[in-house]
């Protein structure tokens, strides 16, 4: 078992290692094809195996397909895995379509995820994005009904803005906030993460790599059928120019012998200590590259120039975090 610092899911919550394994990919994704089943389930275990307890996923990620295979990835292990769900997303022929998070759609979900999941209790349960639609005292205190019932054990709330977060708060104690963090992607560092420390929130950063861009391995420009085009951060000139600034990144990750991935999971990691990275995986042959990644250690000198070579406003162009 690998010896990863432990985070605090809120003031009163679990410990559990600072690495979560996102499962998102180990299903179809926008309607495209089903990954390696048995992939999916050994990264699963494997993740386990390593300690590595918090599991990410949505009962809308492949309709449903995500939670069963997590569902058999766990059995006879269900006290291994800490399972954190999200809901409230509608998807038809693997496209959004919108959001649906009334009172009596939540109960509804809960029930066919923790049948899917096979199991009593989902560990943490969130509405996957807040549009407007339900007031917050319904969504929230709609869970917390399903805390009460034992149906949920912690809540969590994910892409939501300081407001709501402190409101969220103000209704039932929030565990976790699940939300996009990563050196291209630092405008939350204004107001939510601040008031999520604040409150003893622990914050599930994902999207660590800003959907490729800080990897290095990304070459302009992106095939025409890449779902990034939709983007202006991935189109002409601006994906030139962040990707020379992806390049700064590569560049310090080969005098610290480490890639520019594990050196972008790195910085996230080193923002806070209630921040645990979120790493999407579906082959076990990453997990000993992510683990690697949260064990490092950035020095004075590193964090500082990562601070200054992407600084907000350095990345142009939008993104789906910005919705």
């Amino acid at each position: 078992m690998n010896n990863i610092t432990k985070i605090q899911l809120g003031q009163d919550g679990p410990w559990v290692a600072g690495l979560g394994l996102g499962c998102m990919r180990m299903s179809s994704i926008w309607g495209g094809p089903v990954p390696d089943e048995a992939e999916g389930i050994a990264t699963i275990r494997q993740a386990l195996d390593n300690g590595i307890r918090f599991l990410n996923t949505g009962d809308f990620y492949g309709a449903g397909h995500n939670e069963l295979l997590i569902g058999k990835a766990i059995k006879g292990r269900r006290d291994e895995a800490f399972i954190s769900v999200k809901f409230g997303a509608v998807f038809h022929n693997g496209q959004p379509i919108g959001m649906d998070l009334r009172p009596v759609s939540i109960r509804n979900f809960i029930n066919y995820s923790l049948t899917r999941l096979g199991t009593d209790t989902i560990d943490l349960y969130q509405p996957s994005r807040m549009d407007g639609s339900v007031p917050i005292e319904d969504i929230i205190g709609t869970v917390a009904d399903l805390v009460q019932e034992g149906k949920v054990r912690h809540i969590g709330v994910s892409e939501i803005t300081a407001d709501q977060l402190r409101k969220a708060n103000g209704i039932h104690p929030i565990s976790a906030l699940e939300i996009g963090y990563s050196l291209a992607d630092r405008q939350i560092e204004k107001d939510l993460l601040p008031v999520a420390e604040e409150l003893g929130i622990a914050v599930v950063a994902f999207a660590n790599t800003a959907e490729g861009l800080l990897t290095g391995t990304l070459k302009a420009p992106l095939p025409s059928d890449d779902y990034r085009n939709a983007f202006s951060r991935f189109r002409g000139e601006n994906l030139v120019h962040n990707l020379e600034k992806a390049e700064l990144l590569k560049q310090l990750a080969g005098q610290k012998g480490c890639t520019a991935t594990q050196l972008a999971i790195a910085w996230v990691k080193d923002q806070g200590r209630n921040i645990m990275p979120l790493v999407s995986m579906s082959r076990p042959s990453r997990l000993p590259e992510n683990i690697a990644a949260v064990q490092m250690t950035l020095t004075a000198e590193e964090l500082a120039f990562l601070d200054q070579a992407f600084a907000i406003g350095e990345i142009r162009g939008d993104t789906y975090l910005q919705r």
